[in-house]
Order: structure tokens, then sequence, then C-alpha cells
């Protein structure tokens, strides 16, 4: 081996090693600026409150702030479109919830795939939804309900939030079980559904907990839940799938960035949000709305949300909801 040779290996030999470690600090320095969360929802609401919970808590591990900025409208689809813009540098990331999933089957304008242009950092927590009726209607479990819708058909008309919810097609899930047909009232909210369901309106409500505090208070009677579990706070209500019909609707939400992000950032970032999803503040929080705690890998995410995305599909098609 030749002087120029042998000093050239040696040199490399000297390198080498370095360049992993060098690399590490590269990545250890993420984040150096503060980190900008956007929450498709006003202030104020429960998604709102807490995914700042979330912020205050991760910020503390990641050592800079997590801005929460709230792009309220367009049925929660703002956070995902303003990522189609973003840098995938970790800098700007956004609240993950199922309409930024449903909503470009329903709309195939809005201007992104829900699974190819988004990176899936981290799952985090669901929604407890459950069918409620007022504690005076002859129904006190949901066989009995859906006896009565039998031998009724269409007599019955039940609320939700919306034509296309995840509310409206969890009962649509059911009604296709049972071979039932029943007529669904959409409401602008929760707030509004569960009105018109104590004033006579409709006769039952599928719905997301906002429910709870008069199911607690006696006012309305819960008969099922659609979670793979009984809920904390009512273990008497069975889950639907107990009852006999293989549906599970968790409406499972969580953290998501720009399409081709670094995967060393995204493990930064989950690991963040797993650590603040944990602390006794957001735990508190979670049993306080009953939300369970859903925490799931950015890849495992992905992954059921894609198959997810292919079981709305032909559910949306099955009930005439897709755009012609």
């Amino acid at each position: 081996m030749s002087g120029v040779t042998r000093r050239a290996a040696l040199i490399g030999a000297s390198v080498a090693p370095l360049a992993p470690a060098s690399a590490t600090r590269a990545q250890a320095r993420f984040p150096e600026r503060p980190i900008r969360l956007i929450v498709p929802w006003a202030a104020g609401g429960p998604a709102d409150g807490g995914f700042r919970i979330l912020a205050e808590a991760s910020a503390k591990k990641l050592g800079q702030p997590v801005v929460v900025e709230n792009k309220a409208g367009a049925s929660g689809v703002l956070g995902a479109i303003a990522l189609q813009e973003a840098k995938p540098d970790g800098y700007v990331v956004s609240q993950m919830h199922m309409s930024v999933l449903r909503q470009p089957l329903l709309n195939p304008k809005l201007p992104y795939h829900p699974i190819n242009d988004l990176t899936y950092i981290l799952q985090i927590t669901g929604f407890v939804m459950g069918v409620v009726v007022r504690t005076e209607a002859p129904w006190h479990t949901l066989p009995e309900l859906l006896e009565y819708a039998k031998a009724n058909p269409g007599k019955l008309n039940y609320g939700t939030l919306g034509i296309g919810s995840t509310q409206h097609l969890a009962m649509e899930r059911v009604g296709l079980a049972k071979g039932l047909t029943w007529t669904h009232a959409p409401y602008r909210g929760t707030a509004d559904t569960l009105r018109a369901l104590l004033g006579g309106e409709i006769d039952f409500a599928s719905e997301a907990s906002g429910w709870a505090p008069m199911v607690a208070a006696g006012k309305l009677r819960l008969l099922a839940v659609f979670t793979a579990e009984r809920a904390k706070r009512f273990p008497d209500a069975p889950t639907v799938r107990e009852l006999g019909m293989d549906i599970v609707v968790d409406s499972p939400g969580g953290l998501i960035g720009p399409r081709n992000m670094d995967p060393a950032v995204v493990a930064v970032l989950a690991d963040a949000f797993r650590a603040a999803a944990q602390t006794p503040e957001h735990l508190k929080f979670l049993d306080n709305m009953d939300q369970p705690l859903l925490l799931l890998d950015g890849p495992a995410y992905r992954e059921a949300m894609a198959r997810t995305l292919e079981d709305e599909r032909a559910l949306l098609r099955r009930l005439n909801l897709l755009p012609a």
C-alpha cells in the first residue's frame, strides 16, 4: 500500500465512526424553535382543550414551545389542508380525526389524499359513542329498541350531528346489520341533538359522550356504547359487540404532519406526545370527557387508517352517500 493510500485509509477509518454520531447530534437538535400545532376546531371546545394539555406537556419534553393555532371550519379539515403547503420538517403538525379521513370521500375536490399526503405520527385517543333515549322511553335495552324498529319500519326517528358523521354511520351500520329502516335527523351539533331528544323531536340519538352528564343526572338512558370496551363511567351499559353485532366505533384521533417527514423527527414528536398523553393532567381530562386512551405508533396508525378508509368508502357507497 502506498503512503498516500495508507494515509487515506487511516483518515477514512478515523472519520467513519464519527458520521453516525454527527447525524445523531443533528437529529437531536430538533426542535430548535417553536412548533405550530393546528387544532381544526374553535378554541374552548373539548378537542381544543385536550390538545392544549398535550401541547403544554410535550413542550416540556421537547424543550421548545408547542403553539396551538385554531383553524375552525370546513368540517375540521383545515389542518390537513394547511399541511399540504407546510415543510415536512416537523415544525407544523395538526390534530387528526375521522373527518380528515372521511371528507375527501364526500368531497373529492379537497386537495389531499388522507393516507398518501400525510405523515401519521401518533394515535392518541378516541371517543365513546352511544345510543341514548329519554328516561321515560319504553326501551330499556338496545335489543328492545331494535325489536320495535323491526316491527315498525320507518317509524323511529334518530338524531346525530350530521349526515356522514361518525355517529350517523355507526347507527346505519346497526340498521344494515339488522335489516332495519328508520329516519335520520341531522343536527348542527351534539347539544342540538340532545335538546331535540329531550324535547321529543326524535326517539333516540346516536352521539358521542356529550350525553354523559344527562345520563348521570337521570335525564337520559344509555342503551349501549360502540366502543370495544364498556365505558368506565357507565359500566352497566353493554357494548354493541356484546349484543351480537360486530360493530366497534371509537373514532380514533391523534397527530399528523406533512408527507415525507424525516422518521427521526417523527420519532421525537411521537415520544414527546406519547409521554404527554400519559400525564396525570391529560388522563384526568380523558376521564372527565369519557375518552379512552388509544395509543398507537405512526406506522400502525397509518395502516389502521388505510383499512378504515376503504371500509368507510364501501359503507358510504352502500348508503348512496358517495358523490356521483
